[in-house]
């Protein structure tokens, strides 16, 4: 021995020429471990166990016999040979740690191997000399994998994004969706969705661009959990589209809807607000913009976080509408605009279906002023809330009102 972390050349070819001799032994015992230890191996063709994973065993023992021949790590052509398998196998759908393992598997059957004969000193030698080996073997074979894998993901990325901008646009979607493969269900419920900001997004010691794009991919992961499949959306930090595949077109999405935004809220760590609609494929623009206009709707009136459809919001979505009726009912209540007691008292009313006790806890006063409160607003608008037209005129003048105040805001 030259020194105490190599073997001389005599000593390295004697393990090489050991290894090679019994090379068809210790391939078939490799790959016997190999299914019994990592299942996910004896799920692939027998044809392809029998021919690819037999052929890189083979070779893997060919390059640890090179390592200890020469006392380096594998030279450039065995480490391509490594890179490419590994490709293989992530294209075959391999985890990549069963990939690692079945090197570090062939080092070890091969190193028990030498120690049936070499004295324990040369045995400690080979073993430090396999170890350099793998450092390099699973630098190339992740590198290998994930490229694989990389380029699986922008492919499978383009195909969705096509088939997105299809539906979206209503462009030809028959043809996208041969041309990427996905086979279109019978409807889509489409989410617009307002994005609330996660607690890190607001923190100076945090790279907020980070914590946003942890947020987006959360609520990917969980659209994706939701549907089994991966989801056709776009998303950013605050807004974003997503269309979820449903089986019918007519049945009562809500429980489904509430259950899913209840898991994406917790996924986000962050308030959702979405305006929802079903449609078939080839209708998928009409109900974006549905969608889009119920959300900013659910937004301005401050509903709480949660799906909306368009019946939940059809007074305030009208409300939205520019126009004389509109105009008409935010004049209805100009003359207790600059009340500051009257305006809150009556929206808290409406909103407690008339309990005056209810007011009066969170306005904290006594219930016997709310009753004067309520008596000036009908007589100064000429509305009774107790009465039953009266009251809807007065909640669609708050919604008209608040709509209108909200767009002289933006301005």
């Amino acid at each position: 021995m030259t020194d105490d972390s190599a073997c001389d050349p005599a000593t390295g070819e004697v393990m090489a020429e050991g290894l090679l001799a019994d090379l068809p032994r210790l391939k078939a015992e490799i790959t016997a471990r190999l299914l019994a230890e990592q299942p996910v191996y004896g799920r692939l063709p027998a044809e392809q166990l029998e021919h690819d994973v037999s052929r890189v065993t083979e070779q893997s023992i060919r390059g640890i016999a090179q390592s200890l021949r020469t006392g380096r790590p594998l030279e450039p052509k065995w480490r391509a040979y490594q890179r490419a398998s590994a490709a293989r196998r992530a294209e075959e759908g391999v985890p990549i740690e069963a990939v690692v393992d079945a090197y570090y598997l062939g080092a070890q059957v091969c190193v028990d191997f030498l120690a049936r004969y070499l004295p324990p000193a040369e045995v400690g030698i080979a073993y430090r000399t396999l170890l350099t080996g793998l450092r390099v073997t699973v630098s190339e074979v992740t590198a290998g994998y994930l490229e694989e894998r990389q380029a699986q993901a922008g492919e499978s990325d383009a195909a969705r994004h096509t088939m997105l901008s299809a539906l979206l646009t209503g462009t030809d979607i028959h043809t996208a969706a041969r041309h990427s493969g996905t086979a279109l269900p019978p409807a889509y419920l489409v989410l617009a969705l307002a994005i609330g900001t996660h607690r890190d997004e607001l923190r100076e010691d945090v790279d907020t661009a980070v914590a946003a794009r942890r947020k987006i991919r959360r609520i990917r992961a969980e659209l994706d959990r939701r549907t089994g499949r991966p989801v056709l959306a776009q998303l950013t930090a605050t807004e974003g589209v997503a269309l979820l595949p449903r089986t019918e077109a007519e049945a009562d999405h809500r429980p489904w809807l509430a259950a899913a935004m209840e898991d994406l809220g917790r996924a986000a760590r962050a308030p959702l607000t979405a305006g929802a609609a079903i449609c078939a494929p080839d209708r998928v623009p009409d109900a974006v913009r549905l969608a889009t206009e119920v959300r900013d709707t659910a937004v301005v009136f401050q509903r709480p976080p949660g799906a909306y459809l368009l019946d939940d919001l059809l007074i305030e979505h009208q409300l939205t509408r520019p126009g004389a009726a509109r105009d008409h009912l935010a004049e209805l209540l100009v003359p207790i605009a600059d009340k500051p007691d009257l305006l809150p008292t009556l929206r808290l009313y409406l909103q407690s279906n008339l309990n005056r006790r209810e007011v009066a806890a969170q306005q904290h006063v006594h219930p016997n002023t709310v009753d004067y409160r309520i008596r000036r607003i009908a007589a100064l608008t000429g509305l009774n809330p107790a009465e039953h037209g009266d009251r809807i005129k007065l909640s669609a003048a708050l919604a008209a009102l608040d709509t209108r105040r909200l767009e002289h805001a933006a301005l």
